[in-house]
């Protein structure tokens, strides 16, 4: 009798401990959580730069991007695959991607010129970010000559009014004389003239302290593939 009862009392516990998920067998009674992450980034876009608030993330963590045009003129956000549309100044969209794969993954505006003027990079993944390098300033010109150059805009070109350019400080005297609006930007020294009406003009002081040549464009729309862009001769 006293047996009968002592095994009664043994499956009671052992139906109790598995409602009660202490006596599971091979297992354990709490769920496994999930290590995926969610990670908020903002990217703010200017002439001709993005900046990150954070440039790096784990594998398999799914990040919201909001990219927010902090410049003056049009931009956009393109990696992994997927682009925000062009955006105006003061304008914000988001997009959302997963990447399973460590590695670096190129972003960039896609508006033609922009990639080439600095808006563009890596964004790392279960890697460490790329390392900046910094250029050396080039050594100074005791006495560095000033020249002036006239530059004539039209719809859809660019008209100089000298064909090389003596390296030093050039004064660029741009006239917008098309019929909708331009600027004038230079590569690698990285400036350019506000956003000119037709009948408008600005004054752009530039230093070249290198020899060499530089591409220079107009940055609105897609002016530049219609033929608003070419190279400065610097001597």
């Amino acid at each position: 009798m006293r047996r009968a009862m002592s095994l009664w009392a043994l499956a009671a516990l052992a139906v109790a401990g598995i409602a009660a998920g202490v006596f599971v067998p091979g297992g354990s009674a709490n769920p496994v959580r999930s290590s995926a992450t969610t990670t908020r980034i903002t990217v703010n876009a200017s002439e001709f730069k993005f900046t990150l608030s954070k440039s790096s993330v784990p594998v398999g963590a799914t990040v919201i991007f909001t990219i927010v045009n902090k410049g003056k003129i049009s931009h956009d956000f393109k990696i992994a695959g997927q682009k925000t549309p062009t955006l105006a100044p003061g304008t914000s969209a988001k997009i959302t991607i997963t990447i399973k794969k460590a590695g670096r993954y190129a972003y960039l505006c896609t508006l033609p010129g922009h990639a080439g003027a600095g808006m563009k990079g890596s964004f790392a993944v279960g890697v460490a970010p790329a390392a900046t390098t910094t250029l050396a300033a080039p050594p100074r010109k005791a006495v560095l000559p000033t020249t002036t150059v006239n530059v004539v805009m039209a719809d859809f070109d660019f008209t100089f009014s000298k064909a090389a350019i003596p390296h030093g400080t050039v004064i660029f005297k741009v006239v917008n004389k098309g019929a909708t609006t331009h600027d004038f930007f230079i590569y690698r020294v990285n400036k350019n003239t506000p956003l000119l009406a037709p009948g408008k003009s600005a004054t752009l002081t530039v230093t070249f302290t290198t020899p060499g040549v530089y591409h220079y464009l107009c940055t609105v729309g897609e002016h530049a593939l219609h033929g608003m862009q070419g190279d400065l001769k610097i001597t």
